[in-house]
């Protein structure tokens, strides 16, 4: 598997290199990296003590003309522009960036008419297997519960709310028959009456280190049911990337999300 990494001088960027290079059926071919990194030029391996022969570079096309597959947790903008070339190069994607808007999101789903994608907010086995019990939760608890999502990530992540606390809330929604866009509620402050029954609620936090938490309330009268899931290291999204490569080996087009490569749908 001829794989090339985006967003490579980043936390999750070598948590990816490190875990395409200890596969033996992975060879990382090229390494991304924004064109003000300080990094470029320098061995992709260089932070473990190693030389891969791949330089950090921002050179987009040598990269993708090298690459069967991308696999890219950056940012929207630059997931978009990789997009592009990923078509002139029929580059398969695998992508964990969060925060698109509707536009984009629509972007990705029809380019999967042309190359192989897996897109996804939350690549951890466990996350996915918790958007099936939450699935079977909301269902159960359809009425006289008030349901919200509390995340927590590290001081540096730009968006929010998370896309997995997104995932979370779309299974919940798509359970009870809503329409997410209508029924979240992102925050409070203020005078803000009593709660609508009918929303979901998302707080967000951002402090420390933290990889990533997520917990969703099931709030009755008296009682009350929490379902949550702690990230304790990046390798669970690592290794779900690498799973999800080996899953788009066996198909040319489409578009897919962990659901699919886990078999959970």
């Amino acid at each position: 598997m001829k794989i090339a990494i985006a967003g490579a001088s980043g936390r999750m960027g070598r948590m990816l290199i490190e875990t395409v290079l200890n596969d033996p059926e992975a060879t990382l071919v090229g390494a991304l990296g924004r064109a003000d990194s300080p990094q470029l030029g320098r061995d992709a391996g260089a932070f473990l003590g190693k030389e891969t022969g791949v330089a950090l570079t921002d050179d987009i096309e040598r990269v993708f003309a090298q690459a069967d597959y991308l696999i890219d947790f950056t940012r929207p903008e630059g997931t978009m522009v990789h997009l592009e070339a990923a078509l002139r190069h029929n580059v398969k994607l695998v992508i964990g960036t969060t925060g698109f808007d509707n536009a984009q999101k629509a972007q990705l789903r029809a380019a999967g008419e042309k190359i192989a994608i897996m897109a996804a907010g939350n690549m951890s086995v466990g996350v996915n297997v918790t958007l099936k019990l939450l699935e079977f939760a909301a269902r159960h608890f359809a009425a006289g519960y008030d349901i919200e999502i509390i995340e927590a990530h590290h001081r540096h992540k730009v968006d929010a709310p998370s896309g997995t606390a997104l995932m979370m809330g779309e299974v919940i929604a798509d359970a009870l028959g809503r329409n997410l866009d209508e029924c979240a509620v992102y925050g409070r402050e203020g005078v803000t009456g009593e709660r609508d029954p009918s929303t979901i609620g998302f707080s967000a936090i951002r402090g420390g280190d933290i990889v990533g938490d997520h917990t969703v309330l099931f709030a009755g009268i008296g009682e009350r049911i929490e379902i949550t899931h702690k990230s304790a290291s990046r390798l669970a999204y690592a290794q779900g990337a690498l799973r999800a490569v080996r899953f788009l080996a066996g198909h040319p087009t489409g578009f897919f999300d962990m659901q699919d490569v886990l078999g959970l749908r």
